[in-house]
């Protein structure tokens, strides 16, 4: 049939073959086991309950926008005002509109990779050009960006996307970093789109990642993406937001309607709900931390396995010496050794060669799994 066509997602391969196979160990899609925050869901029924299930705001309802303007002004440098701050169904559709705000077809776009598809595949979907700028990865396994060759593939791009904390490899922008990826965009006159999802899961001590919400002039080319999904816990409810520059708003707004229309009041209430609830977070990145330092414990001692615990997101990419089909075994370690990881592969050609581990499962899951997965490299890989 005549429909545009993107590459298939690999690790959804993964996961048919896990949801298809009894006990399996579940750690290649990015979402916990863990369940959302109680006084979210609470919030959400007794929306149901007083029937908010009407057409809402297209831009959001208000108290949303205003207990987000207020949650990001505390965290950041800079206020963050509710009118530069557009709802969304999911951070991927704050993703979307962004780039069809943005992006047009012929357009390059820069993406440092490993980097999750769907953004890539976006891109795609616009009909623009995506130049990868590969992360560098040390013989420790620790990931970094090389600023002066995204400087180089920046003439003439309309925009790079930036993931930090990033996934596939948990690398995490610093301040001089964002300082110095701000000043390349102004440079070229491009737009700077971010992907802040994990923006709280960071695990150095700080509340919160470095981002260019704590320097970006109101006049800058800068939208950011983010999302309730990954801080919150609240995969499945998709909720997401975007702020962007002052002045934008009926812009994505007029997309969103044309895209959406509106997010369903009650699931904005359960966000609300999320926001207020103090502790929440900082539960679940504690919980993120044991699973890895789990992960760290058990790959310690494993030849051929080259690993750097993350600074940031709740995920373990861990390099495999001389592997050259992650796929193949992704999904041999799901069928003969029940546990399902994502192959690196499906996060771009760089990422061939290694595995993604999700780590923000309950301790008794994950350390079943990496037993499970330390078994299963040693018989088909003999680490």
């Amino acid at each position: 049939m005549d429909i545009n066509r993107i590459a298939s997602s690999k690790i959804v391969e993964i996961a048919r073959i896990a949801f298809a196979t009894p006990g399996i160990d579940f750690l290649c899609f990015g979402e916990s086991d863990q369940p959302s925050p109680t006084a979210a869901r609470d919030a959400a029924v007794a929306a149901l309950l007083d029937g908010e299930t009407r057409y809402a705001d297209v831009r959001g309802l208000p108290p949303l926008r205003e207990a987000l303007s207020e949650y990001l002004t505390g965290l950041y440098a800079n206020p963050v005002a509710a009118s530069r701050i557009q709802i969304t169904s999911s951070g991927m559709t704050a993703m979307a509109v962004s780039l069809t705000a943005i992006v047009r077809a012929g357009d390059r776009v820069v993406i440092h990779s490993p980097a999750w598809p769907n953004v890539a595949n976006a891109v795609l979907l616009r009909g623009a050009r995506v130049d990868e700028l590969n992360l560098d990865r040390d013989q420790n396994g620790k990931f970094g960006l090389d600023l002066d060759r995204l400087d180089g593939m920046m003439r003439g791009a309309r925009a790079f996307i930036l993931n930090s904390p990033n996934n596939p490899t948990g690398w995490t922008a610093s301040m001089d970093e964002l300082r110095a990826i701000l000043a390349i965009a102004r440079r070229h006159a491009a737009w700077l789109i971010s992907d802040e999802v994990y923006a709280r899961l960071i695990y150095d001590g700080r509340d919160v990642a470095p981002s260019l919400l704590d320097i970006a002039e109101p006049e800058d080319r800068v939208v950011v993406c983010n999302s309730f999904s990954k801080t919150w816990i609240m995969t499945g409810w998709r909720l997401g937001w975007i702020v962007m520059p002052e002045g934008l708003l009926d812009g994505f707004t007029d997309i969103v309607e044309v895209t959406h229309s509106t997010v369903a009041p009650f699931v904005q209430r359960g966000g609300i709900a999320a926001i207020a609830d103090a502790g929440a977070v900082g539960q679940f990145r504690k919980h993120c931390a044991q699973g890895r330092a789990l992960v760290g414990e058990a790959l310690k001692g494993l030849n051929g396995v080259t690993y750097a615990a993350p600074d940031g997101a709740f995920y373990a990419f861990i390099g495999i010496q001389g592997l050259t089909d992650s796929l193949d075994l992704a999904r041999k370690l799901v069928e003969r050794h029940k546990v399902a990881v994502a192959p690196g592969v499906a996060f771009g050609a760089s990422g061939e060669g290694s595995l993604r581990i999700c780590f923000a499962q309950s301790a008794d899951m994950m350390q079943r799994a990496m037993t499970r997965l330390r078994e299963g490299l040693r018989v088909e890989r003999g680490v």
